[in-house]
């Protein structure tokens, strides 16, 4: 890897656009390199992981809105969209497949210097893949190069810190990946990675608060404005540049200021994409800084015994965990047995009080209105804090993935004045943790997700095509998805009529 010093350069300056940030990532993803078997097979494997949660989306209001916006532009060749037959313009197939995988926080994290969710890449490339009849060999080269730019891209520059939504990385790594499946030249790449990310960036009240359906609607919208970036691309419009590094840029206004330096790796000439591997996914549908705490609570259970005997938990965690998910947020909503799903999946505090309760955790039931307005589950709830502890922090930003944690240490008092302490670093399906996901888990996971909405065989079908996604030929990728009944999609709140 080779790491570029990044930072904000005066109009006057001689900078040339070859030196650009954008540019260098335009080189990452025009270089042929091939991509290696260990990554190929992780991107199968994510393949499966979306197609697992937009299963159990299929029948939210997001999803289905999402989806009937796109059932409004058919087009072929098209893409296809979770759930129905047919094709649609790729664009408006980017956008609902974004939705339905992320509507449920269910599927693949990396967490750095900023926090992302890499598979968010994968619905605008399959999507612009389908519609172009290319192969799976040349959806993998696409899906590394997304996974590659993303991660790197989160390693190095922080935007949460500023306020800004994490998406921001998303449009250029889709647009990137976009470029190496379509095998355009770098100035082309170029451009579209420009327009993608000066698109993309907006504010990170879309996770605060009162959290919204646009959580899962703000990465597809990215996937979405990529796709729309590469189109324009290449009819030959340019983006406003240097984008990140310009005067009045993203660096010198969004983030750390005129005087700020990132130093973003990239992979030099000829170097393997191997990005994707770092990347892990979730056990439970939670926001992923809850994992390690649902594992560690389901751990503490039979230590503490009578739940009714708490007095107080305070989680210890890293500085992240605390403001986003914890009170450190200062978010009352988080406290609020009233509050969306959404809000509650970035709650610590609630995810910690069920899975002590429930010593299990459900995409569905953990997050019914029932099961959040339990008197006791309100009582043990607001009984729960957390704190900001400088070694978790620290070991929350470490490079060193056997240091490296975003897990929580739990102390528990009793009325008696007891106190029960415990610890996990790493949540159990972490590649590191106590039970690593691998492709049978990958498998199972799907299953789980898609039973009683995709039918067995349909199941059997979709299972064996993303298996085999290296080998599918030219125009064999539109069976990478699935579809349901009638009578399923039927248990989706109906559309209110739109513009479409």
């Amino acid at each position: 890897m080779k790491t570029h010093l990044v930072r904000t350069h005066r109009s006057t300056e001689d900078f040339p656009e070859h030196e650009h940030l954008a540019w260098k990532i335009a080189e990452v993803a025009t270089d042929a390199v091939e991509v290696p078997k260990d990554t190929e097979e992780m991107i199968v494997n994510r393949i499966i992981d979306n197609a697992a949660v937009a299963a159990a989306s299929v029948t939210r209001r997001p999803v289905s809105n999402a989806r009937a916006q796109a059932l409004a532009h058919p087009y072929s060749p098209g893409s296809t969209v979770f759930g129905v037959g047919g094709t649609f313009s790729p664009e408006w197939a980017a956008w609902a497949n974004g939705v339905a995988v992320r509507e449920l926080d269910f599927h693949d994290t990396f967490l750095a210097a900023e926090y992302s969710h890499p598979g968010d890449n994968i619905p605008s490339i399959l999507a612009v893949a389908q519609h172009t009849g290319r192969s799976g060999a040349e959806l993998i080269r696409g899906l590394a190069t997304g996974y590659e730019i993303q991660v790197d891209l989160v390693r190095a520059i922080c935007l949460h810190e500023h306020k800004i939504d994490h998406v921001a990385h998303l449009g250029p790594s889709a647009a990137a990946g976009i470029g190496t499946l379509l095998g355009l030249d770098t100035g082309t790449v170029y451009q579209a990675i420009g327009q993608a990310l000066h698109t993309t960036t907006a504010t990170r009240q879309s996770r605060k608060g009162e959290i919204s359906s646009w959580k899962a609607y703000a990465p597809a919208f990215a996937g979405k404005m990529a796709v729309e970036a590469v189109d324009r691309a290449l009819r030959g419009e340019s983006a406003p540049s240097p984008i990140w590094e310009g005067e009045d840029g993203v660096i010198a206004w969004l983030l750390g200021g005129p005087n700020a330096e990132y130093h973003v790796p990239l992979p030099g000439p000829g170097e393997a994409k191997r990005a994707i591997l770092d990347t892990y996914t979730k056990e439970h549908s939670a926001e992923y800084q809850s994992q390690a705490p649902i594992d560690l609570a389901r751990r503490m259970r039979e230590r503490i015994g009578d739940l009714d005997q708490i007095a107080s938990i305070v989680l210890h965690t890293s500085h992240h965990t605390h403001v986003v998910i914890g009170t450190g947020s200062n978010d009352p909503q988080k406290f609020d047995p009233q509050a969306s799903r959404e809000t509650l999946d970035h709650s610590v505090m609630y995810i910690f009080a069920v899975a002590l309760q429930d010593g299990t955790w459900h995409h569905e039931r953990s997050y019914a209105p029932e099961r959040a307005q339990r008197p006791d589950t309100i009582e043990l709830w607001r009984k729960i804090s957390t704190a900001e502890d400088p070694e978790w922090t620290r070991r929350y930003h470490s490079t060193d993935p056997d240091e490296k944690a975003f897990g929580a240490r739990a102390e528990v008092t009793l009325k008696s004045g007891e106190v029960i302490v415990d610890e996990l670093a790493i949540a159990d399906a972490h590649p590191l943790g106590a039970r690593p996901f691998a492709r049978d888990q990958y498998i199972v996971k799907f299953r789980t997700l898609a039973e009683g909405v995709v039918a067995p065989a349909e199941q059997d079908r979709f299972l064996d095509a993303a298996q085999r996604t290296p080998e599918l030929a030219a125009g064999e990728l539109n069976q990478l998805t699935f579809t349901v009944s009638d009578e399923i999609l039927a248990r989706a709140p109906k559309s209110p009529k739109g513009l479409f």
